[in-house]
């Protein structure tokens, strides 16, 4: 028989506790009351939660008013269990509608962990549900969230996925791989398959995973996420189940299973947590069968903002005066991965205006924007970069951007194009910003022609930002100081690693910039077609901050670590 249901009674007024323990004045309480008296019915709120927004008191505050106020005692996350037990719970979309979560059960109890203790739905519906007492404690929704993710998440479905299939890799001795297509087939429409892949990309997609690397090794499968810049180790799959899940993917993406010897791109677009994401997929052989990397490209993230790229505010200043003129061909230039598309799609974004025709073309879209037509070419049909090109300037564009300059023809083009009034916005594999001029040459471009069109170069990397939960002072080994070249003593920090960062002490990244206005003297060194070591003298001389300087002003301002400008900016750079 079910348990009369909880009802949880008020002991005093918040405003009083407040008072009474001293977290607000009579003047910051009645300031709160006003505000929330203003509110109409619709748009009601708590006191607490203004008195939090207005920034009077923290939300740890808030919560130890409220447990006295209710007489339930209230839990940090650090409080929770790791893990609860076993055991029949209510479904997670209920939990996460409601803000609660189970943190333990026994033969007479429910323990449970509430924000809001007053909603008699959720006690009555609770009750209902187990013939077991409620033992209730208070916290807030984002510890609740987070706890709901760690128990009931796609990381506890993984693992139970991965015991299932390693249970019986168990009972079965001596399975060879099978080679069979059809039987492939089978096997990567079979619902445990199904699943491991469906939570490989979900949990990636959960992380903030940028690219999803299997890799087929002697006696098992790794599995592991780019976060951040760098790999981590997230799942080790029995080889057994191997063909099985590089099938599925390939089943997924639109790839030829029969094709084991070489190499295969494709696409997937699916849609994950509510949100649109495209993965391209690429396959290599290896000794031990075929390697898969998914690049994962979410349709649905807001575009960022120049503003939020990191850029020093005096190099974001000239870029933006860049980025305005009429025509000429500016060059984002740097590795893969180094954030130069997201430089662009802000830098359109910042131009973008109803008096404007901005096109481009590139392999893949990565961002949508509204205003601007986008062309993603098809080699296969003919549809590539240089020949997209020749019909976009029939279009009467006011911007064009390319994706990326591959080769001698597309450079042709797009430097044709800034000489006959259009402004030019392209990326280019080069180290720094003066490399992107000899880049240009040894493509087979004539010096003059460089010359005329070229108005700027920005090169960039992306450094680590260090974890703001657990930041905190820290002085790096005497090889790292040595390196460090800033004529001051500076304070630097360092992650100390948390649960939030995955105990990397990094979380996020953001942008070091270097950036070379192509002016007249830089220009005549063009035509004279002077090394790229001269360029970035005479740049240098001329003002330039290059890479390594701007991310020393970031270990200087805390932001990120001396050793991961050392490792995303060689030296000289």
């Amino acid at each position: 028989m079910n348990q009369e249901a909880v009802k949880i009674q008020k002991t005093g007024l918040l405003g009083k506790i407040l008072l009474d323990l001293n977290l607000i004045t009579p003047e910051k309480l009645e300031i709160t009351l006003k505000e929330q008296a203003s509110l109409d019915k619709a748009n009601m709120r708590r006191l607490g939660d203004i008195l939090v927004d207005l920034g009077f008191i923290s939300e740890e505050d808030l919560f130890n008013a409220l447990s006295l106020q209710f007489g339930l005692k209230y839990l940090k996350f650090s409080e929770f269990p790791k893990v609860v037990p076993a055991g029949s719970y209510p479904t997670v979309k209920f939990m996460k509608q409601y803000k609660f979560v189970p943190i333990g059960m026994n033969d007479t109890v429910l323990k449970i962990v509430i924000s809001d203790p007053l909603n008699e739905y959720v006690l009555d519906t609770l009750q209902s549900f187990t013939d077991k007492s409620l033992e209730i404690y208070l916290s807030s929704e984002k510890d609740i969230m987070e706890a709901i993710e760690q128990f009931f998440g796609s990381n506890v479905q993984m693992t139970s996925i991965m015991e299932g299939m390693r249970e019986e890799e168990a009972g079965e001795e001596g399975i060879e791989l099978h080679e069979d297509v059809h039987h492939l087939r089978d096997m990567a429409f079979e619902a445990p398959i199904v699943k491991l892949v469906n939570m490989l990309i979900t949990r990636a997609v959960e992380s903030r995973t940028s690219d999803i690397h299997i890799e087929p090794f002697e006696n098992n499968v790794k599995v592991r996420y780019r976060i951040d810049g760098a790999l981590t180790d997230i799942e080790s799959l029995p080889r057994r189940i191997q063909a099985a899940v590089i099938s599925r993917i390939k089943i997924m993406s639109r790839l030829n299973i029969a094709e084991r010897r070489l190499p295969q791109d494709g696409r997937i677009k699916l849609r994950v947590s509510g949100r649109d994401i495209d993965l391209r997929v690429s396959t290599i052989p290896t000794i031990y069968g075929e390697s898969i990397v998914m690049r994962i490209l979410d349709r649905g993230t807001a575009l960022v903002v120049l503003e939020h790229l990191g850029f020093p505010e005096d190099i974001l200043k000239k870029y933006k005066k860049l980025i305005t003129t009429p025509y000429g061909m500016i060059l984002v230039t740097g590795p893969t991965g180094s954030g130069k598309t997201t430089t662009l799609y802000a830098s359109l974004n910042d131009i973008n205006s109803p008096d404007k025709k901005i096109i481009t073309i590139e392999d893949p879209i990565e961002y949508q924007i509204d205003g601007i037509n986008q062309i993603h070419v098809k080699p296969q049909i003919g549809l590539t970069f240089a020949n997209g090109l020749r019909h976009i300037v029939r279009q009467d564009p006011d911007v064009i951007m390319i994706g990326e300059i591959r080769d001698l023809e597309t450079a042709d083009i797009a430097i044709h194009s800034a000489l006959t009034g259009h402004l030019v916005f392209s990326t280019l594999h080069t180290n720094d910003a003066p490399g992107a001029v000899t880049r240009l040459l040894d493509m087979g471009i004539e010096g003059f022609l460089v010359a005329s069109s070229l108005i700027g170069v920005l090169a960039q990397r992306l450094v680590r930002v260090i974890c703001p939960k657990c930041k905190e002072p820290f002085k790096p080994q005497q090889m790292y100081i040595d390196k460090i070249e800033i004529n001051e003593d500076i304070t630097t920090y360092h992650g100390a690693g948390c649960e939030e960062c995955r105990s990397t002490g990094y979380l996020g990244r953001t942008g070091i910039f270097e950036l070379m206005v192509v002016d007249l003297e830089i220009r005549q060194l063009v035509l004279d077609k002077a090394s790229s070591d001269v360029i970035r003298q005479k740049a240098v001389s001329k003002g330039m901050q290059i890479l390594r300087e701007c991310g020393w002003q970031k270990v200087k301002e805390g932001v990120t670590t001396i050793e991961e400008v050392l490792r995303v900016a060689q030296e000289g750079l």
